[in-house]
């Protein structure tokens, strides 16, 4: 099976496959204490790719989703459901503890439980989390306080995370092979690198029952479940490539242009959701497109999601392959331009966790901002 949009990008509003605008309609959302009018458009259909089928052309859907939405969906993906099921069944088991027990795990520093508090720049959400690295011996130590039976809860964590990691790992190939890179393993070498800084994180979020219709711009009569409030908000990730898991309950929403949200349908269940990632978005020199997306409350049930964050190691050095590189610029036709400069996944990170959830991050590297700065600059 694969079921594939065509072209959404950059014109929505001329689109054959997208609904008409009376199939819209207006949210208002509170962000940094003010009120955003914003579009849910709830009728695209995203991209879902089965990896069952031939190499050659599922690559090719996996760019043209990567170019259009910077987000996908995942069939007969190889990981075992056993393997996710112990991962949500600890994950359950530990959420549904009382909270002076779950501040055991914490506070996140970075790795450990956290509550609200999104990161160290005053941005804050609806959501509980665990956020660990990726590493096993990281892993093992964390698990100590997190669960009365490490081993077991690290068992299910390292098995969910080289799973997935080996899952991201044959997206990436399948990457490289759509835009032509003769070494298709240049992407994926960057995340299976010993140092690699991938993180796992586990989100839980906790229906929003105290709604209140008219203070969301909704009609009195409106049913509840279709009141939602931001659990996690708006943002890109800075890594290379994000694989989600989650449960059947909605809220996830990606935002391919400003203002307009799409929601992610929670079927089929057995799917994973594919993010770019910033640094994969400088790795093809812009081509693919690091989403922004966010999570909402449900106002009547439970949402939780596995997250595997796949990073380069703090010191490898961010770089697209040659064969990226452009060579049709306006001001210089027959020279390769780069829209980004080189950076290492280190300096990357540093910016990136400087700035609030929201902010665009990888202009601070790209080669367009450094030229009109040095436009300005007088010299005799």
């Amino acid at each position: 099976m694969m079921i594939y949009t065509s072209s959404l990008l950059p014109s929505l509003h001329n689109s054959p496959f997208v609904p008409s605008l009376s199939s819209c309609y207006n949210y208002n959302s509170s962000t940094s204490n003010n009120m955003v009018s914003e579009k849910i458009q709830e009728n695209i259909k995203l991209p879902i790719i089965d990896l069952s089928l031939e190499k050659s052309q599922t690559s090719k859907h996996i760019v043209k989703a990567s170019e259009e939405f910077g987000f996908f969906k995942v069939i007969n993906h190889g990981v075992d459901r056993n393997v996710i099921k112990r991962m949500e069944d600890e994950s359950y088991s530990f959420f549904s503890k009382p909270f002076s027990q779950k501040q055991c795990a914490g506070p996140a520093n970075p790795y450990g439980y956290g509550c609200k508090n999104i990161g160290f720049n005053g941005d804050n959400g609806e959501v509980e989390y665990l956020l660990l690295h990726a590493n096993p011996l990281s892993i093992s130590q964390t698990s100590k306080n997190i669960s009365s039976d490490p081993l077991m809860f690290s068992c299910a964590v390292n098995g969910y995370v080289e799973s997935v990691r080996e899952l991201a790992c044959k997206i990436l190939e399948l990457m490289a092979q759509g835009l032509k890179v003769p070494q298709t393993s240049v992407y994926s070498n960057l995340i299976m690198d010993l140092h690699s800084d991938s993180l796992f994180r586990i989100n839980h979020y906790p229906p929003f029952t105290n709604w209140t219709p008219h203070l969301l711009g909704q009609d009195s009569d409106t049913s509840p479940t279709t009141i939602s409030k931001v659990g996690f908000g708006e943002h890109t990730d800075p890594q290379i490539l994000t694989i989600l898991r989650s449960n059947d309950a909605p809220g996830l929403q990606i935002s391919p242009q400003r203002g307009l949200w799409i929601p992610v349908s929670s079927h089929p269940n057995t799917a994973f959701s594919v993010f770019v990632g910033d640094t994969l978005q400088a790795l093809t020199n812009g081509r693919f497109k690091s989403v922004r997306h966010r999570a909402m409350v449900n106002s009547c049930k439970t949402r939780m999601s596995m997250v595997y964050f796949g990073a380069p190691s703090p010191h490898a050095r961010i770089c697209c392959p040659s064969e990226l590189v452009t060579t049709t610029t306006t001001k210089a036709p027959h020279k390769p331009y780069h829209l980004y400069r080189s950076f290492t996944w280190s300096e990357y990170k540093k910016i990136a966790y400087s700035m609030r959830l929201g902010d665009t991050r990888l202009d601070q590297f790209s080669t367009l901002q450094s030229e009109n700065s040095d436009e300005t600059t007088i010299t005799e």
